[in-house]
């Protein structure tokens, strides 16, 4: 989609870019279409886990997930694909939502796909060593099957871990320590009105509840967000006492809108904020099967509610600084326009696919009393071309320029370095790429020098 996207999102960004406009940073990744989002934190930062919808796709064709991070919820780490259908030896199709989370030092992360053998939808479970993956399936077949989707994991404070799943129907099972087994039977909630709200029109469905539960507990309230009554769905919850309820409906969070008709929530507190993740079609060639995650912060009400939250272009503020003087990955992204990304041949991702214009930005870096010096770690299958770095828009103040020259191959790398000028104080930065025509270099990672 890169080159239809990146004409568009020239033109969307255009109003950002102006003195005083506000910067648009929502949807949080720019360069592919994302959905269903999970967020997790751990040691201090933030992971992303999403689906990926595949473009030009005309249902909900997906066939990978992928994971993000961040440490200041505007600038995005991509860190791939660390898992995938085929990571499931016995799964069909429908890379769909799941949800990741941490015990114990492992990563489970649940997902729904289409069982081959029974072509009917079941739960798997991925496992990893680290929170970016790669993770691989933990049991070889399916931890729970009866042909529903969108799996929810919630550990108590207590230890006790349960996921939730459903649509039609809610269900939860008590999962075992290790997290791949579980204790009696999957179990049904009651979908009553006092619950999860009356829906009117629809005599198979009498309540709100669609799908996507995400269940969280808060002041020792648990709550339930869900997606609510489709088509379009908007996001509704409920809160409950009890792990497995008694249930009670609280009301909207996310009233319908954009242009995706469906949605898909994830709440979680970060660095002493509130955050509502969830889904739209923002981005160009958007849709309700082209959707692009985003976020808001939030503040609960004195009593534990939620207040309605409207979707927003320019999403949260910064809650930290980004380090010049340390590496950083090329691909930690608050907004991009034209790249793309894939994996480097020295690990991890690189930036790739640059063509003559296309830039990125990265917010709020802390340059102090200021730079000397731009290093990036290049590489170039043709003539190479120039790496800017910017301030003010992607056109604005030059401030270092390093030639990047023809390496010989795309995954041959080198680093360049140049002398920086004017470049002090926290401020955004853009890197603008130049050159002649087709593809010019990829970038692996930079850093800065303190004066």
């Amino acid at each position: 989609m890169r080159r239809a996207v990146a004409w568009t999102l020239s033109a969307l960004c255009l109003a950002a870019l102006l003195p005083g406009a506000a910067r648009a940073d929502n949807p949080v990744v720019q360069h592919i279409y994302t959905a269903d989002p999970a967020p997790l934190v751990h040691n201090g930062r933030l992971y992303l886990y999403t689906g990926h919808d595949e473009d030009g796709a005309t249902y909900f064709t997906m066939k990978e997930w992928r994971t993000w991070s961040t440490t200041d919820m505007v600038n995005w780490t991509d860190h791939g694909s660390p898992m995938s259908l085929s990571t499931f030896s016995w799964a069909k199709a429908d890379a769909w939502a799941g949800q990741a989370v941490e015990r114990n030092g492992r990563f489970y992360w649940y997902v729904p796909v289409v069982n081959r053998a029974t072509n009917r939808m079941a739960i798997g479970v991925g496992v990893a060593d680290s929170p970016t993956g790669p993770f691989r399936d933990a049991l070889g077949r399916p931890l729970v099957e009866n042909g529903e989707i969108d799996p929810s994991v919630f550990i108590d404070d207590n230890g006790q871990a349960y996921l939730y799943w459903g649509n039609p129907n809610l269900w939860y099972v008590r999962l075992n320590a290790d997290m791949t087994s579980f204790s009696g039977s999957p179990t049904r909630i009651p979908l009553t009105a006092a619950g999860f709200g009356a829906r009117t029109g629809n005599p198979d469905r009498p309540t709100l509840y669609e799908e996507a539960p995400w269940v969280y507990k808060r002041n020792g309230l648990y709550y339930n967000v869900f997606a609510a009554q489709c088509c379009s769905e908007f996001i509704a919850y409920s809160t409950a006492p009890g792990p497995t309820g008694p249930w009670t409906y609280r009301g909207t969070l996310m009233p319908t809108q954009g242009s995706s008709f469906t949605n898909h929530p994830g709440v979680v507190d970060y660095k002493n904020n509130s955050y509502f993740f969830y889904h739209n079609g923002a981005l160009p060639g958007g849709g309700g099967y082209a959707r692009s995650v985003a976020v808001e912060r939030f503040t609960y009400n004195a009593d534990g509610t939620i207040p309605r939250l409207g979707m927003t272009t320019s999403g949260p503020p910064p809650v930290d600084v980004l380090n010049p003087y340390t590496r950083q990955e090329a691909e930690t992204i608050a907004w991009g326009s034209g790249i793309e990304t894939e994996p480097a041949g020295e690990g991890g991702m690189n930036v790739g696919w640059i063509e003559n214009g296309d830039w990125i930005k990265v917010r709020n870096v802390a340059f102090g009393n200021g730079a000397s010096t731009f290093t990036a770690r290049v590489a170039s299958g043709t003539s190479g071309g120039a790496l800017e770095v910017r301030t003010g828009s992607a056109t604005g103040a030059t401030t270092a320029r390093c030639t990047v020259p023809g390496t010989g191959g795309w995954q041959n790398w080198t680093t360049v370095s140049c002398p920086v000028n004017g470049l002090s104080g926290t401020q955004d930065v853009y890197f603008r790429f130049t050159g002649g025509s087709g593809y010019l270099f990829n970038v692996n990672w930079w850093q800065f020098t303190a004066r």
